[in-house]
């Protein structure tokens, strides 16, 4: 998704990450790899079809790897990439802002 008009590296950032849930699925996924239903029930406002086009997203940009096991049954498990680990500072930012904003 290169949509980025004025070539400013905070538009392109918003473009990429912006949007209610990708940057909270990461925050997920800083902690440890999960499994799409984790997922499910750790952001219980996020509906399985959104879920599922925010991890294809987020998986196309380089940013989580979608890892299949060969059991039964099919265990599917969502973790970060080296590029996605990279934005522990930007999660660990939001944090602070999320919790300023809360008690302001």
């Amino acid at each position: 998704m290169k949509d980025n008009i004025s070539g400013c590296s905070v538009e392109e950032a918003m473009t990429v990450l912006g949007g209610r849930w990708r940057m909270l699925i990461i925050s997920f996924l800083i902690e440890r790899p999960m499994r799409f239903n984790e997922l499910r029930r750790a952001i219980p406002n996020i509906s399985q079809r959104m879920l599922t086009l925010e991890l294809r997203f987020l998986e196309e940009e380089g940013f989580i790897n979608r890892e299949v096991f060969a059991e039964v049954p099919v265990k599917v498990e969502y973790s970060l990439t080296e590029d996605g680990k990279k934005l522990n500072g930007l999660v660990e930012v939001l944090k602070e802002v999320g919790s300023w904003l809360k008690v302001r």
